[in-house]
């Protein structure tokens, strides 16, 4: 596990902050993303080893973070990481855990809870939606009292009632709903959007279905340059080059690596960085065409 650490960078006039949560192997790399054989792996060890995939026990390395965007005058997050104290039984890494918690993290920062503006989930997934609430007494409530909450529709009716208790949603995706999601609801910060969201000058959301029914991605283009915050469409480097390699964890693994494809060809294109949601190192990567097909480039300091 890494130490707690923050780095800053500009996107533009966009200021980002990164705040890791969790980084350390996580699974078998070939259970993760099965489509990928082990010759690929090793074709890449430069650029993978050590942040992206640990070669001794063959696993995947993944972190778990928040991105904090400073734009057009406000503080917004990009996802919330795992959360505290909850009820995960199905996964040992998530199950009632305890730690550092990212208030503190945030605040090491320089950003209280207070002063987010607003919180986007890429997706409801327990790694992405875990400290929108917190335990006050008893009762899970906003962890950022003062926060608009931009969640997926599509998501949220395919987690939520309408769809969870009827539909192919696991115990924890229903646990997960009630302790992180609907407490959102039930103070009124909850805004559903749907197809494409402009959140200012600086952002725009655009869904990119598969991964989940909502998954999406947070573009940013400030003063000509550019970025994607892709949540889950890319869980490893390997994805770049075989972006037709969904994981074990997409609901829609065609769906996935369309979208995969689409959000990659267009960072080839217009020289945007790439942001995932769970890589390790610097965090970013950078997409290049070499021919037909994509490749890796050198990772952005």
């Amino acid at each position: 596990m890494t130490e707690d650490r923050a780095q800053r960078f500009m996107i533009g006039d966009v200021e980002v902050v990164r705040v890791v949560e969790w980084e350390a192997p996580f699974a078998p790399a070939r259970e993760l993303i099965p489509g990928v054989g082990p010759e690929v792996w090793r074709e890449n060890r430069e650029v993978l080893v050590p942040d992206h995939w640990e070669p001794e026990s063959d696993r995947a390395v993944a972190a778990v973070q928040t991105w904090v965007l400073r734009s057009a005058g406000r503080t917004v997050l990009v996802d919330t990481g795992i959360g505290h104290g909850r009820e995960r039984p199905s996964n040992p890494l998530f199950h009632q855990r305890h730690g550092v918690g990212l208030p503190k993290r945030l605040e090491q920062a320089g950003v209280r809870v207070e002063d987010v503006d607003l919180v986007v989930n890429t997706h409801i997934h327990g790694d992405h939606v875990g400290w929108n609430t917190h335990d006050v007494d008893g009762t899970w409530t906003p962890t950022f009292p003062n926060a608009t909450y931009l969640l997926p529709a599509a998501d949220d009716r395919h987690f939520g009632p309408e769809g969870a208790y009827g539909g192919p949603v696991r115990p924890d995706d229903r646990l997960m709903y009630e302790d992180s999601i609907a407490p959102v609801h039930r103070c009124g910060q909850a805004v559903l959007w749907d197809g494409e969201h402009r959140v200012d000058e600086h952002l725009t959301l655009e869904s990119a279905p598969g991964h989940t029914p909502g998954s999406s991605v947070l573009r940013v283009a400030s003063r000509g340059e550019r970025a994607a915050f892709v949540g889950d469409l890319l869980h490893n480097p390997v994805q770049i080059p075989h972006p037709e390699c969904s994981s074990r964890l997409c609901l829609d693994p065609a769906s996935a690596a369309a979208s995969r494809r689409r959000v990659l060809e267009r960072a080839a294109d217009r020289g945007e960085l790439v942001i995932p949601a769970h890589f390790g190192g610097s965090g970013i990567a950078e997409v290049r065409r070499r021919g037909e097909a994509l490749a890796f480039a050198p990772w952005t300091p």
